[in-house]
């Protein structure tokens, strides 16, 4: 079989990993931006509890996916997990919309509603995150790994790379001015419904391989089975990468759980959906474009170039102020946020033993989920908090993030030069 031939996916599967990669992603914007805007415009304005929330929901998908991605090995299907786990996803997604300070403060002591909505929101979040988790993270991209080959996941993680902001694009364009009115129940309840019916065509659309290579070791072993320092000496490729993805993503964690919030509060720029729609559609395009470079040039001579396009993305917002501005440097910053992003996904596919392609899922979140999302937030929070930054809102001054946000970002992903080093010393592709 030649390599074009075994690079080809057919129509069925790119429309799969189309459609559950953006309706997975539309979920995830709310749950990682657009619910932080929830509990701080509706509960509270502490960036602890927002880093406190953002940190429990990464604890909840990491072990979901860890669970839920070592199952599906032993049974060798994905689509049952991943149809059943979108729409229950979906559904706990719409229960957002009826968690209200008064809602809570009828069943709770009044002093301690506030505290008490923290706490529900917190916890609902936590169980959407395990569903999610469990359905997206853990039984399709386990399954994204058993339909593509290496010639070919350059161009499907480039296009997956864009999801998330594409999805972003989508939320802000046709979701945003809900949020901004304050209907949040209506916005809540919306999305959910997608979620939904995306989970009932996944029965459909997704098939699983009419020959899975089964895990057949013990459940509860195949669970720590990544962490050991065994696994990681025979697999140094795989966790070069997985280093790799860690530092990028803690960097990403020190702004992106805040950026809405700091284009609106303290660049005051009001139209910030257009902002980030000229943004998105221009840095999707560039990733999309890009695909087939990261193939022919290979994953790991692309990373430091792109590498260097977000870090210098990352200084750019720093210094910018107005809508055009903060365009360029948007531009600029979230092109390199996904063309550092599709070659170290492509890597991990590639080294992912084909028997443990679900618990590899695990490991991901572990490195790129749990760790990047329990620190980033809460150096992001004490970059904050450093700053020192209010604004004022019908007499009351509340917290509002910096410019420092992202400095502090470029400081972090310059770390990234240790694992990309060792990976080209390994001549890896």
């Amino acid at each position: 079989m030649t390599t074009e031939i075994t690079a080809r996916l057919g129509g069925r599967s790119w429309a799969a990993l189309i459609v559950l990669g953006f309706a997975g992603q539309v979920a995830w914007t709310v749950e990682n931006m657009y619910l932080n805007v929830f509990l701080y415009d509706t509960v509270s304005d502490d960036p602890g509890a927002i880093a406190t929330m953002v940190a429990a929901s990464a604890v909840t998908a990491t072990v979901a996916t860890l669970l839920v991605g070592a199952l599906s090995d032993r049974v060798g299907r994905r689509r049952s997990f991943i149809a059943a786990g979108y729409v229950l996803w979906g559904l706990a997604t719409a229960a957002f919309g009826f968690v209200t300070v008064d809602a809570v403060a009828a069943v709770a002591p009044a002093a301690g509603a506030v505290a008490a909505t923290v706490a529900a929101v917190i916890a609902l979040d936590c169980v959407m995150s395990f569903l999610g988790a469990g359905a997206n993270d853990a039984a399709f991209q386990a399954w994204v790994t058993d339909v593509t080959r290496p010639a070919n996941r350059g161009r499907v993680e480039s296009v997956l790379a864009i999801m998330p902001l594409v999805s972003m694009l989508a939320v802000f364009g046709g979701f945003d001015s809900l949020t901004r009115a304050g209907e949040w129940r209506l916005f809540f309840v919306l999305i959910g419904a997608i979620i939904v019916v995306v989970g009932a065509v996944s029965w459909v659309l997704v098939r699983d391989r009419p020959d899975p290579v089964r895990q057949e070791g013990a459940y509860l072993a195949s669970l720590v089975h990544g962490l050991r320092p065994s696994t990681i000496r025979a697999n140094p490729v795989l966790y070069l990468a997985l280093a790799a993805w860690t530092i990028w993503g803690v960097s990403t964690q020190v702004f992106l759980p805040y950026l809405i919030i700091y284009l609106q509060r303290y660049l005051n720029i009001e139209g910030y959906a257009i902002v980030l729609a000229v943004v998105l559609t221009g840095s999707s395009v560039i990733s999309v474009a890009c695909g087939p470079l990261i193939d022919r040039v290979g994953k790991v001579r692309f990373l430091p170039p792109a590498i260097a396009v977000y870090g210098t993305g990352l200084l750019l917002m720093s210094v910018a102020a107005g809508m055009i501005p903060v365009i360029a440097a948007g531009l600029v910053m979230m092109s390199g946020f996904m063309l550092v992003l599709a070659p170290i996904a492509a890597i991990v596919r590639d080294h992912s033993p084909p028997d443990r392609a679900g618990h590899v899922q695990g490991l991901r979140m572990v490195f790129a989920i749990l760790i990047p999302m329990i620190v980033g937030p809460f150096l992001g929070a004490a970059v904050i908090e450093g700053a020192d930054v209010y604004y004022e809102e019908l007499g009351v001054l509340k917290q509002v993030p910096s410019p420092a946000i992202f400095l502090a970002a470029t400081a972090v992903v310059a770390f990234m030069a240790v694992p990309v080093l060792a990976l080209r010393r390994r001549g890896t592709a």
